[in-house]
């Protein structure tokens, strides 16, 4: 869908709306007896490798030619605007998690989640952590806000000369959204913010991009912006750059409770039942666990108290074509977990930072392509989606890693599945 008109005036906050509310009350939260577990049998033979792209085949009837190697990358030309000097593929193993069981505002059902990475235990740490998940319910899932900064940086002579550009800058925002909707189909100004540090102005522009993770989208639109301000304002600054580092790009900053990408919140209660079965913790360990590490992340300094987001982002970001370095931004999460009035455990992640997107960037490289398909992300419409998804593999590393080192389970799994 093309850029609808600008709201940039709105006030910005956490939203849920009646009809989200309306569709997770109606979902039916019992795994579907088609949701099939994932062939662990001969994890190093190339017969196990057969046997769970069969699976894949099979359950989800999609197409692997790429991941199982029956095909190889040959189209050079499709190359331009992702890389220079090119001189071949980096090979990084792929796996499959799953089902995760999901109720969201976008995403809903049984995903299997592909994960690229060199890291043993990981995937058989999200793998229990997606099966404690699953037989507990779904995991419910609301996307709250979304948007994607630039922060051109000016300085001035003196603060009068700043204050006069603002002035200026302020009467003419509908200007700019004007002109974000001559630079892109997609995106939309939402935002326009004022920071201002003696004879320093920091211009916080804060739009939408539709699926594509918006970077180089809000780079265009910014540009056009500040090329239309420094023409036709009457005062000028000395000095202006395009982003003067403070929109969060590809780094964790002290700004995690504003949204960069999507802002998107997760919630389960796991059953004691379950917690001692699946996990060989109790909710009592796994709380206390959680009550440490999260003193921990506040005495270093940690901008979120989330164990390894990054883990499952980046496996996650390398397998389905998105850009790596954003996990930086992306990991920064919050997490929850106590112990509720029938001895169950409510666990929560909040993730403010998750920048992905369905089109442009890597998306569309044969492996890539093929790793979104099999979570029915590929191409406009599913970005949010994948966000979604993204936040409960996260979710389920949370909750295996805490269970694991509760019950002094950490080593002697690194030991068995690490190298």
């Amino acid at each position: 869908m093309k850029n609808p008109p600008s709201i940039i005036s709105r006030a910005k906050f956490d939203f849920i709306n009646s009809s989200v509310i309306e569709k997770l009350e109606s979902y039916n939260s019992k795994p579907s007896p088609e949701l099939e577990i994932i062939p662990k049998l001969d994890p190093y033979s190339l017969n196990g490798q057969k046997l769970r792209l069969d699976f894949i085949r099979k359950q989800l009837s999609t197409n692997v030619d790429y991941l199982s190697g029956e095909k190889v990358f040959n189209d050079n030309e499709s190359l331009k605007g992702n890389i220079e000097n090119y001189i071949g593929m980096t090979q990084i193993p792929t796996g499959i998690i799953g089902p995760i069981l999901i109720n969201g505002t976008h995403a809903q059902g049984g995903f299997y989640i592909p994960l690229a990475t060199t890291e043993g235990t990981l995937l058989a740490s999200y793998n229990r952590g997606a099966k404690a998940c699953r037989e507990s319910g779904a995991i419910t899932t609301i996307t709250l806000q979304e948007g994607v900064q630039r922060t051109p940086t000016f300085k001035f002579k003196n603060l009068i000369d700043l204050g006069k550009f603002v002035t200026w800058v302020l009467d003419n925002k509908e200007i700019f959204s004007a002109l974000t909707r001559e630079s892109s189909n997609y995106a939309i100004l939402n935002d326009v913010g004022i920071n201002i540090e003696g004879n320093i102005l920091i211009l916080r522009f804060e739009y939408t991009s539709g699926d594509a993770s918006g970077q180089n989208i809000v780079t265009i639109c910014t540009d056009r912006i500040c090329k239309y301000i420094l023409e036709n304002c009457p005062t000028k600054p000395i000095f202006w750059t395009i982003e003067g580092n403070t929109s969060g790009d590809k780094k964790a900053t002290s700004l995690a409770t504003r949204v960069r990408g999507k802002k998107v919140t997760s919630e389960i209660t796991l059953k004691r039942s379950v917690i001692e079965s699946v996990l060989k913790t109790t909710p009592e360990l796994l709380q206390q666990q959680w009550k440490i590490t999260t003193s921990g992340a506040i005495k270093c300094g940690s901008n979120g108290t989330g164990m390894h987001p990054a883990n499952a982002l980046a496996a996650l970001f390398i397998a389905c074509g998105q850009d790596v370095a954003c996990t930086g931004e992306a990991s920064t999460a919050v997490t929850r977990m106590e112990i509720d009035e029938n001895g169950n455990l409510y666990c929560s992640i909040t993730m403010p930072n998750i920048i992905v997107g369905t089109v442009g960037g890597g998306t569309s490289f044969p492996t890539q392509k093929e790793c979104l398909e099999l979570i029915d992300c590929y191409g406009p419409g599913k970005s949010t989606k994948l966000a979604e998804i993204a936040i409960n593999v996260c979710l389920a590393g949370e909750i295996s890693i805490l269970a694991a080192m509760s019950c002094g389970q950490f080593t002697a799994a690194h030991q068995k599945f690490g190298r």
